[in-house]
This record gives structure tokens, C-alpha cells and sequence, in this order.
């Protein structure tokens, strides 16, 4: 008898450990930090809070050798590959703005010109995903649930709400001319009451209304150069890039309310308004798995205008380190610690400022693409007679006229070999790729591959260029990102919450292997384009 209650006790338990296995996170929160360095873990470290990024760092799991796959690495290349697993050359957001052939012009990566503003201004209406050609994870969860399970993607910029929301989720972005939240016709008729309501706040206006000044004194900002100097793009109206900012004054010169993407309150309002889709929504408040995918988008532009080196930049993140660990102990009580998943990572990260580096006496330049395009058209001109030979120039990426080239019984090959042995010329350029070689062969390793992985065969343009390490296009003040060095593509990656152990990894993994780990963890299908592989160390 005794034996018998023992062994029915065990297979309770059994069953109990079975069934705690299988369950799934209430949510599971994405948070993408915009060009969002690595380093920065620690650069800052000693300022954060115990709740915020080193939550994450101390009772997450974190791979400190964590890079993107692929060139350009710019926002939205970035969110679509966090969340398809794959890169551009699969899932087709081949940079922020590309040039199309058919259409002779540039396009946007979210652009859609069939659907209209819900809310906001009907300028920022025409946004979708329908650029991206692969499913997400979002998506891939919603299929998994047969839609029950509820997506939702929030940010200031556009494509950082509407691409990790996927194709079946709800996305909500910033209008920087209203300041108000928004979505297009392709997920909403109207905005949601507890939007509406949101709105009525009108927090942005309120967030402007106040000075920006240091959290702390400014002489204990020493991972900073100084305040005042010639390296970071003043605020229009400003004659110097300093402390302190009076943002109501600034407004006017400066985007209006869009300014508030420029300063760290944007992260504020950006929080404000994840809340406020957790409660309206009620997400993880159901039966089913549910999502909420958040982009701060005001790291990138803080980042652009003051450089990684800035003391505007260090408040910024100490400044998001704070609403972190509010937001954390938000989502302890209201799911339960354990409860929920939580993953952090950048969608690129980030140069150092041409003209700091330039005073320190470390290699730098920056490329004059303009004579560059310049020399080059005289050069075709010369070379295969007058003509428009050159129809666009865009990410390090020249296109051809190709139908002239056909008209003038020209070798599209030969030609595009000719170009890029001409572009070596140019102090600046280190490498030339041709399309042709980008078809024929495969890359496995070197700048080479991640330029291929991020060639897209009908979209990408006919000379491919990569730039000496340091060098960017056109700079002095200010910076930017784009290329497959190791500044722009070593980002964190953090998993925190439901089923994961706390610990650290150095191996390399890529960018692409977050959403297939997080389809191992949550039992669903990996999404359709997937290229990368789970994080063992995570997902086993």
C-alpha cells in the first residue's frame, strides 16, 4: 500500500515537473535599444541601477560576443532581422531607403503607399510591413495560437514599431508633428479607446515643457569628453552643444514636438506608452502567450547628434537605466517574477565622430562622395560616351543605367568591374564588390560575406563599396553607422525571466539566431526565412 502511494506520488510529481515544463510566459517583451553599443554595459556601469540593465546582466543570460551578420547595419535592416532570424539578402529590408529600379526613386523600408493614417498626420500614415518578405516571430506566434495570442510593437520611429510587430500584430509609432501615437489603415480603422485616451495627455508637449540638465554633476560624467566641444551637432538655435538644453525654447527651430526623439524623454515617453498597451491591450492578462515588442529610438538620436562619447549620450542611457528598472518592477507585479520573458539587444550600433578621432590621433577620414560621384560620371562618360550612366548612389552602392547599357551593346560585367577598380582610387575606399560577383559566387567569412548577406539579387545595385575602418561618408560633426566593422555590429544580447538561467557566454553567435531561441523556448515554428540558430546556451 505504501509502496503504491509512493509510486502514484512520484508520477504526480512527475506529471507536476511535466506540466510546469510546458507551460508558456504570460509575455514575452522584445526590446530593441537603437544603435546601442555593447560596451556600453559597462562603459556605464557603475552608475546603473541594480534593476535595470544589470538586472539583466546579473540574473539574465548574456552573449558578450554578439554581432550582426550582414552590411548595412542601419534600424531597419536591424529590427527585421532581430525578429525574422535572417538578413536582408532573405528577408528584403536591404537598408532604411533604397533605391528601385522599376519605380526610379529611392523607396522607404516601411512605406505602403495602399493603406492611410489612423490618428497622427496623414504625412506619417503610409507605413506597413509589407516590404518584408519573411514571417517574424510575432507572426509565428500568432499562427502557433491561431491569432489568439495579441502582438504589439511601440516606438517613436515607424519601422521600429511596424517590423518587429510583424504582419499580423498591431503597431504604434510616434507623429512628430501632433506628438501624438499613431497606426496606419493596414491594422486599424481608429485608434483604440485606451489610445484616444493615451493621447488626450499629451505628454510629449509636457516632457518638452522642462530643461534637459545632467542627472548628476557635470564633472562626474568621466566616461564623457567634455560638454562643449567641436565634435557633436548643436541644436538648431544653439551656438554650442551644452548643458543645459531649454527644450520649449528649442522647440520651434528643431521639429517642434518631434524634438522630444532627440532627447531622453522620448525613452520616457516611449515607456509611458508601452504601459499603456500592456493595460489597454491586456497583454499576458489571457490564456495564450502575448508580446510586446519596444524600440528605444531616442538612443539613436541622441547617438547621431553628440556621438558615443558625449555626456548627452551617457545621461541617456542612465536615464533609460532608470525607467528600466521601473518598468522591470512593473512587470514583477503585475505577471510575477518568472512569469514573463524578457530579451534585449540593438539594432546596429555605432561609429566613433570623425573629428574626435581625428584630435586623438587614431585613423579616421571622412569619404567626399560627392567628388567621388562627380569623378565618376566623367569617367563613364569618357570611357562609354555621353549618357546618364549613373542613376542613384545609395549605401556605398552605385546602380547603373542598365538600360542604357543594353541600348549601347554594352557588358553589364565588364562595366561594373571597370567602376569598381575606378572607385579604388579614392582615398576612403578599401573594398569593390560587383553585383555579378555577388551572384556567382559564396562568401563564407571576411567583409565579403557580410556584404553578400546583406545583397539583396533584385534590389541591390551594381558596385558594392566598403570604406576603410573610421571612415564614414560625408562626416565632421556627429557620426552614424552602416558598415560590417566591428563598432557598428558588436551589440548585446540579454535574456531575462521565464526558464532562463542566469550566466554569461563569450562565444560568437549573430544577431540572427535571437528569434529561432526564442521559438525554441516557446515551442512555436521558427520563422519561415530563418537563416540563424538557437543559443544553445538558452534555449537548451
Amino acid at each position: 500500500m505504501k509502496k503504491t502511494f509512493l509510486t502514484g506520488l512520484a508520477m504526480l510529481i512527475a506529471l507536476a515537473g511535466f506540466a510546469q515544463d510546458s507551460q508558456k510566459p504570460k509575455l514575452v517583451v522584445g526590446i530593441v535599444v537603437d544603435q546601442m553599443r555593447y560596451e556600453y554595459l559597462h562603459k556605464f556601469n557603475d552608475r546603473f541601477t541594480d534593476g535595470g540593465f544589470k538586472r539583466l546582466m546579473n540574473e539574465g543570460f548574456m552573449m558578450k560576443n554578439a554581432h550582426y551578420n550582414y552590411i548595412p547595419t542601419y534600424t531597419g535592416p536591424g529590427h527585421s532581422s532581430v525578429y525574422t532570424g535572417t538578413t536582408p539578402a532573405t528577408h528584403g529590408i536591404i537598408s532604411n531607403n533604397w533605391y528601385v529600379r522599376d519605380l526610379g526613386r529611392m523607396i522607404y523600408c516601411a512605406e505602403d503607399s495602399t493603406v492611410s493614417n489612423v490618428g497622427g498626420s496623414k504625412g506619417s500614415g503610409g507605413i506597413s510591413p509589407r516590404n518584408l518578405l519573411t514571417t517574424t516571430i510575432t507572426d509565428e506566434l500568432r499562427l502557433s495560437t491561431n491569432q489568439r495570442s495579441k502582438v504589439v510593437g511601440v516606438a517613436i520611429k515607424d519601422r521600429g514599431a511596424a517590423l518587429p510587430a510583424g504582419h499580423l500584430g498591431d503597431a504604434y509609432w510616434l507623429d512628430k508633428e501632433t506628438g501624438d501615437f499613431m497606426t496606419s489603415t493596414y491594422y486599424k480603422d481608429e485608434l483604440p479607446d485606451w489610445l484616444q485616451k493615451f493621447n488626450r495627455k499629451k505628454l510629449a508637449k509636457k516632457y518638452l515643457s522642462n530643461n534637459w540638465k545632467p542627472l548628476y554633476k557635470s564633472k562626474t560624467y568621466i566616461q564623457s569628453v567634455a560638454d562643449n566641444n567641436d565634435f557633436e551637432v548643436p541644436f538648431t538655435g544653439m551656438e554650442t552643444p551644452e548643458f543645459p538644453y531649454d527644450l520649449e525654447e528649442l522647440m520651434e527651430d528643431n521639429g517642434g514636438l518631434g524634438l522630444i526623439a532627440s532627447t531622453p524623454f522620448g525613452n520616457d515617453l516611449t515607456l509611458d506608452m508601452a504601459y499603456a498597451a500592456l493595460e489597454g491591450e491586456e497583454l499576458g492578462k489571457g490564456d495564450e502567450t502575448d508580446f510586446l515588442a519596444v524600440s528605444f529610438s531616442s538612443t539613436d538620436y541622441v547617438g547621431h547628434r553628440f556621438g558615443p562619447s558625449s555626456m548627452e549620450l551617457e545621461d541617456t542611457y542612465l536615464r533609460l537605466d532608470q525607467g528600466l528598472e521601473a518598468f522591470f518592477e512593473y512587470l514583477d507585479k503585475e505577471y510575477g517574477k518568472g512569469e514573463y520573458m524578457v530579451f534585449l539587444t540593438a539594432d546596429h550600433a555605432v561609429a566613433e565622430v570623425v573629428n574626435y578621432m581625428e584630435s586623438i590621433n587614431v585613423p579616421t577620414g571622412s569619404f567626399n562622395s560627392r567628388f567621388a560621384l562627380t569623378q565618376l560620371k566623367g569617367f563613364t562618360r569618357e570611357h562609354y560616351g555621353e549618357g546618364d550612366w549613373i542613376l542613384s548612389t545609395a549605401n556605398d552602392q552605385i546602380f547603373l543605367n542598365r538600360k542604357l547599357v543594353a541600348e549601347k551593346g554594352l557588358e553589364l560585367e565588364k562595366m561594373q568591374r571597370e567602376i569598381a577598380e575606378f572607385m579604388l582610387r579614392f582615398d576612403g575606399v578599401k573594398e569593390a564588390y560587383t553585383a555579378s560577383d555577388m551572384k556567382r559566387f559564396e562568401y563564407m567569412e571576411g567583409r565579403k560575406h557580410l556584404l553578400q548577406m546583406g545583397f539583396n539579387h533584385k534590389a541591390s545595385g551594381d558596385v558594392l563599396l566598403i570604406l576603410e575602418p573610421s571612415w564614414l561618408t560625408n562626416s565632421s560633426r556627429g557620426t552614424t553607422h552602416g558598415t560590417g566593422y566591428i563598432y557598428d555590429t558588436h551589440v548585446p544580447v540579454l535574456f531575462y525571466g521565464w526558464h532562463i538561467k542566469p550566466g554569461f557566454s563569450t562565444r560568437y553567435c549573430t544577431i540572427t539566431d535571437i528569434a529561432p531561441t526564442v521559438s525554441m523556448l516557446l515551442d512555436i515554428r521558427i520563422p519561415n526565412g530563418t537563416t540563424g540558430q538557437p543559443i544553445q546556451e538558452i534555449a537548451d
